[in-house]
C-alpha cells in the first residue's frame, strides 16, 4: 500500500457516508469464512487462507511494509517504520524460541538459508527492484486492492522472474552452497544457525542467540535515528503523512462509550494502527503460523508457479515446464487452491479488501491508485522482474529470505538486510536521477 495512499482519509466521516462500503465489509468476512470451510479441502489450507487474511488485514490497516521501510526513509527521511519493522524480527524471533527450545530445530522447516554469493546479489537485485515498483514479494498483494495497475504489471514480472530464474536456484552452486555452515545448518538448508554458536551458554544456546539478535536489531535502530538526525539537520526530513495520520492523539474519552456508536465503529474497524500496533501483530501471526505448521512466512514462490501455470494456458506443456524449471511438475498442476502458500497469498489480498471496506475507504484508495504514466510501465516491469530473479538467487524474498531467517536465528537474514537496504537505495537514487528528475 506504501505507495498508493494519496492523502489521508478523513476519520470524522460519519457511517452514512460510505455506509455500503461498511456493509460490503462484513458481506466479504462471511463470504471467507464460508469459502474456506466449505470449498478448501483441508483444515489447514483454511488457516492458511484466516492467517493471509490476518496479514493482509494487518499490512493494511498499519499502512506497514517491507519496501516501505527503506523507500520511506529515503524518499521523506522518517525511519520510523524501519524501526518497527526492527521491533518485530526481535518479537518473531523471541516468541519463535518458544517452539524451538528444548525441541529438534529440524523438525521445524527452518529457513536457515546458505550464505553465498547468491544472497548478496539477489538481495542487492530484490532491493532495487522494490524501489522502482514502491513494493515487495507481501506487498505487491496489498497493492492489487489499491494500485491495480502497477500491482498487476509488477506481479505479472515478479512472476516472470522468478520463473526463467527457478533453473539457477536449482541447479547453480553459487546459490545452494553456503561458505558458512554449522550443524544444525547442515540439516537445513545450509547456512549458519545461530544457536550452534552458544551451546555453551545453558540453555542450548538460545541466549547467545537472543543476545545476537539483540544487538544487532539494536545496530539497525541506532544507524536509523542517525541517519534521521543528520536529514534533519540538512533540512531534507518530511516526515511520511501516513505516519502522523497514525500518531494523532486519541482523543476518546471512556466517559462517553456508547457500544453502538461511529465512534466505537471508528475505534474498532477505521482508525489506523500505529506502526507498533502492526508489528506486534504481525509478529503474532508469524508465530501462529509458524507453531502449527512449523514453516514459517513465504510469498514469491508461488508467483513463480502461477505464471507457470499462465504459460500452460496457452499451452505450453507441465513436463516442458518441469524440465525447464528443474523441478517437479506437480506443483503446477496442482490447483490453486490446493496450494497452501498460494492460498496464504490469496488471504492477504482479502484481508487488504475487507481492511478498506470495512474502514470505508476502499473507492478513495481504489480510485487513487487507478491511473499510471506510461513510462511507468516499463518501471514497474523492470521492478517486478528484478525482484523475480532476486528472490530465486538469495532463496527467498522480503519475508523468506529476510523475516523468516532472522527469526528462524538464521545469519543470512541479517545479510540480506544488508544488501537489500543497499540495493534500495541504489534503486532509489537511480529511479530518482532518471525517471522522477
Amino acid at each position: 500500500m506504501e505507495a498508493n495512499v494519496k492523502q489521508p482519509v478523513n476519520q470524522s466521516k460519519g457511517l452514512g457516508a460510505v455506509k455500503g462500503e461498511y456493509i460490503f465489509g462484513f458481506v466479504a468476512i462471511i463470504l471467507v469464512l464460508m469459502f474456506g470451510h466449505f470449498y478448501l479441502k483441508s483444515d489447514m489450507l483454511f488457516f492458511r487462507l484466516l492467517v493471509g487474511v490476518g496479514l493482509g488485514y494487518a499490512l493494511s490497516r498499519a499502512f506497514t511494509g517491507f519496501a516501505g521501510s527503506i523507500n520511506r526513509a529515503y524518499a521523506t527521511g522518517s525511519t520510523k517504520l524501519l524501526r518497527a519493522m526492527v521491533l518485530m524480527f526481535f518479537i518473531s524471533t523471541l516468541m519463535t524460541t518458544a517452539f524451538l527450545f528444548n525441541a529438534d530445530p529440524a523438525s521445524y522447516d527452518l529457513w536457515v538459508n546458505p550464505i553465498n554469493l547468491g544472497l548478496l546479489l539477489g538481495g542487492l537485485l530484490f532491493g532495487f527492484g522494490m524501489s522502482f515498483s514502491a513494493c515487495c514479494a507481501s506487498g505487491v498483494l496489498t497493492d492489487l486492492v489499491t494500485g491495480l495497475p502497477r500491482a498487476l504489471i509488477t506481479l505479472l514480472f515478479f512472476g516472470f522472474g522468478v520463473f526463467i530464474a527457478f533453473p539457477i536456484q536449482h541447479s547453480a552452486g553459487w546459490v545452494q552452497n553456503s561458505l558458512f555452515t554449522t550443524e544444525v545448518g547442515e540439516k537445513l538448508s545450509g547456512g549458519v544457525y545461530l544457536p550452534d554458536l552458544f551451546k555453551w551458554d545453558g540453555v542450548g544456546g538460545y541466549l547467545g542467540a537472543l543476545l545476537v539478535t539483540a544487538l544487532l536489531c539494536g545496530v539497525a535502530v541506532y544507524l536509523a535515528y542517525r541517519y534521521e538526525k543528520y536529514r534533519k539537520e540538512k533540512n531534507t526530513y518530511s516526515g511520511h503523512f501516513t505516519e502522523k495520520m497514525q500518531e494523532q492523539p486519541d482523543d476518546f474519552d471512556s466517559k462517553d462509550y456508547k457500544l453502538l456508536s461511529a465512534t466505537t465503529y471508528n475505534r474498532l474497524f477505521v482508525k489506523p494502527w500505529t506502526l507498533t500496533q502492526g508489528a506486534v501483530v504481525l509478529s503474532a501471526l508469524f508465530v501462529l503460523l509458524m507453531g502449527v505448521t512449523k514453516a514459517g512466512w513465504g510469498a514469491s514462490t508461488p508467483y513463480g508457479l502461477w505464471f507457470g501455470k499462465l504459460l500452460m494456458a496457452f499451452g505450453v506443456s507441465p513436463d516442458a515446464i518441469a524440465e525447464f524449471t528443474i523441478m517437479p511438475a506437480d506443483p503446477y498442476i496442482l490447483p490453486f487452491f490446493e496450494h497452501g502458500v498460494s492460498v496464504q497469498n490469496f488471504g492477504i489480498l482479502a484481508g487488504t479488501l475487507i481492511y478498506l471496506l470495512m474502514a470505508g475507504k476502499f473507492k478513495n484508495m481504489f480510485n487513487a491508485g487507478r491511473h499510471i504514466q506510461g513510462k511507468e510501465i516499463m518501471i514497474f516491469a523492470v521492478g517486478g522482474l528484478l525482484m523475480g530473479v532476486g528472490t530465486r538467487l538469495s532463496n527467498g524474498c522480503n519475508v523468506g529470505a529476510l523475516y523468516t531467517p532472522i527469526a528462524n536465528f538464521s545469519l543470512s537474514g541479517w545479510i540480506f538486510f544488508v544488501f537489500l537496504a543497499l540495493g534500495a537505495i541504489l534503486g532509489n537514487m537511480f529511479s530518482k536521477r532518471f525517471f522522477y528528475r
